[in-house]
């Protein structure tokens, strides 16, 4: 067993709700390299909020969530986002000033990684998502949302960081592009040995995963 992430008893409620009202209760999940998870839940189950925590976002939570057994509580969560954990988000979130290239060399410029050839390595990681070098100098607003998340999936590999977390991912894609995407994370799992999370709703991202959590609502 290669765990790398632990969820362990996590509660959490808003700063303004009443003592009992938790959004999240008591949730206990273990993650492990080479395996894709998703995440489900109805629309107010915490699906969002648990990714908030995981990436370190909200710190404010009761329990312990680790990785590799060090707490994020004690942990430098600036490093850990731009190192240890890369995120995917169901809008892109690239920079649309920016071109496809660009937007992967900013992500290693602020994770600080040491590459010989930043160009190159990117258009390699492009490439790796099924990306041609000829959209290299594109602007995302330019590239189809199957080819925007690609970039966005490329961007978070720019570190080689051991978890990838995906937000909605597939939400805006038709179910052909949809695979083509969750394809890219099944080998990122079964061949590179990462950890893929991914939060999802679609009943097609839960049924190809090699394990589902399903978070329901408290309240």
């Amino acid at each position: 067993m290669d765990k790398v992430l632990r969820i362990d008893n996590v509660s959490y409620r808003y700063k303004d709700a009443k003592k009992d009202e938790y959004v999240l209760k008591n949730i206990k999940y273990d993650f492990e390299k080479g395996k894709i998870y998703a995440i489900k839940g109805k629309s107010g189950s915490g699906k969002t909020t648990l990714l908030s925590l995981i990436s370190g976002l909200e710190k404010r939570y009761e329990g312990n969530i680790y990785y590799k057994d060090k707490s994020l509580k004690k942990m430098d969560l600036d490093t850990y986002r731009n190192s240890n954990i890369g995120i995917v988000f169901q809008s892109y979130n690239l920079l649309p000033h920016l071109n496809a290239m660009e937007n992967i060399i900013l992500s290693m410029d602020i994770s600080k990684v040491k590459v010989k050839d930043k160009k190159k390595k990117a258009i390699s990681l492009m490439e790796d998502v099924g990306l041609t070098s000829s959209l290299a100098k594109r602007r995302v607003l330019k590239l189809s949302g199957g080819e925007q998340q690609r970039v966005a999936i490329a961007r978070s590999l720019s570190y080689n960081p051991e978890i990838i977390l995906a937000d909605e991912p597939t939400g805006n894609l038709d179910k052909d592009t949809e695979n083509d995407i969750l394809n890219i994370f099944k080998r990122l799992a079964h061949d590179d040995n990462k950890c893929v999370i991914i939060v999802t709703h679609s009943t097609n991202v839960c049924n190809q995963v090699d394990i589902v959590y399903e978070l329901k609502k408290n309240n």
